[in-house]
């Protein structure tokens, strides 16, 4: 039975079509929907929705499918539906009753948003430390080689001097742009929707401000309708800003790939970092 399932059976079809290869994402947001879980019973026995015991039971067994996430250890089985019911699941066969209290005032639309968020806000760091260690790397090139000169091609023509270090630079400086947007994702994604539900709220009197505090987001998404409206909204914008540290890499690249050819000879790279051709020298 799954946690939208009424007193019909669906079409298999129609299910399999739905699901897709939904529980291959939702592996990789397994941490984060228990991450999400631990703020909302912390939040529900503050409200008095759990009892203190049922709070610690609770938590507890969390903890444990954390661990377990951790350890690669967590599977999504093919008769649950997706990571909330698997984790749901799990709860009320090791603890009981308790374990289905977890979804009291919450709908799995403002879930399903909460984990995404936490995965992107996991991500954009990821992408964020790797762009400033690039960074790095390129402003102390750039200082090295400041004096080594390099022609200033305008359409492939040589034009005026230039040198490595503008060359070297010139990309740091893009990747420092192309962080703007990122922050400008970030924002976007570090809004809590949690207590929007299906899009209309909850008819408890759940507090979310504090788990807007406890899963560390800056403020929340305060209109119920919009948290859900904006679906694919943070998706969108953060795919935006991933696009511009691409074309900054492609761009880069490129000018590698000339750089590195006979015609030019400016760089070279070491043979065990080069692949060779079936048929070609």
């Amino acid at each position: 039975m799954k946690i939208w399932q009424k007193n019909i059976e669906v079409n298999k079809g129609i299910e399999t079509f739905t699901v897709g290869k939904d529980r291959e994402l939702d592996l990789q947001m397994a941490a984060f929907d228990v991450l999400g879980s631990l703020a909302h019973v912390k939040m529900l026995a503050s409200i008095n929705l759990l009892t203190e015991a049922e709070l610690i039971e609770v938590t507890d067994a969390l903890k444990v499918i954390y661990a377990e996430i951790e350890a690669g250890k967590f599977t999504i089985e093919d008769s649950v539906e997706d990571v909330h019911s698997q984790v749901e699941w799990l709860l009320t066969q090791r603890i009981g009753e308790a374990g289905k209290k977890i979804h009291s005032g919450r709908s799995r639309n403002d879930q399903v948003l909460v984990d995404l968020k936490l995965y992107f806000r996991s991500c954009i760091e990821e992408m964020v430390a790797n762009t400033s260690t690039l960074f790095n790397q390129l402003i102390e090139l750039s200082n090295t080689h400041a004096t080594k000169l390099l022609p200033g091609y305008t359409h492939l023509q040589i034009a005026m001097p230039s040198s490595f270090g503008l060359w070297f630079g010139a990309y740091a400086e893009s990747l420092a742009d192309d962080m703007e947007l990122m922050l400008a994702a970030w924002k976007i994604t570090n809004k809590n929707p949690l207590g929007s539900a299906a899009g209309y709220g909850s008819s408890f009197p759940l507090n979310r401000t504090m788990t807007t505090d406890l899963l560390g987001f800056e403020r929340l998404n305060y209109n119920v309708v919009y948290a859900q409206m904006g679906r694919g909204k943070t998706e969108r914008i953060l795919a935006q800003a991933m696009s511009s540290v691409a074309a900054t890499l492609a761009k880069m690249a490129m000018d590698v790939c000339l750089f590195i050819n006979q015609n030019f000879g400016f760089i070279s790279f070491p043979s065990e970092l080069t692949t060779g051709s079936s048929i070609m020298p």
